[in-house]
């Protein structure tokens, strides 16, 4: 059996839950394959290098498991055809050098508490009040040009 971490983006526009049945879909994956599941790490909605199907942000996931090697090309024909998945990228660990930092991220993903997982959708309603707020400052500003306006033509008539 060999040492594997599988890294995918899932798509931002997914509720909470969506994105947890993605993630649990890769797992039963690699259960119904004979991988054993050492560690997920759910590093959260972060903003991705470029945009990707006009997607300027996703829900980074990582999996480190232990699986033969037919396991790999089966999970990722199945990543291929979902279209929830944005990207993702297998790297095995061969030599002790890699298998020792494999166990060191392994077992750094499971002292994680569970509460650092971000909820998707309240990301998106923070910038929405932010926006909301700045609307009423917008609408004075050319109220205030408007009277600067008018007052203009009344020193240029004396």
């Amino acid at each position: 059996m060999n040492c594997y971490e599988t890294l995918f983006v899932v798509k931002p526009t997914l509720t909470a839950e969506e994105i947890e049945g993605q993630i649990d879909r890769v797992k039963a994956i690699i259960a119904s394959e004979g991988g054993e599941l050492k560690a997920t790490d759910e590093m959260g909605m972060r903003r991705l290098a470029y945009p990707i199907e006009k997607n300027e942000r996703g829900y980074y996931t990582v999996v480190y498991y232990t699986a033969p090697a037919e396991l790999v090309g089966e999970l990722e024909r199945q990543l291929r055809y979902n279209e929830e998945i944005l990207r993702f990228m297998t790297v095995k660990y061969t030599n002790k050098k890699e298998l020792k930092v494999f166990e060191k991220m392994v077992e750094a993903a499971n002292k994680k508490p569970a509460a650092e997982k971000p909820a998707a959708p309240a990301e998106e309603e923070a910038p929405a009040a932010v926006e909301e707020s700045a609307a009423p400052a917008d609408s004075e500003a050319p109220v205030q040009e408007n009277a600067a306006q008018e007052a203009a033509p009344e020193n240029s008539e004396a």
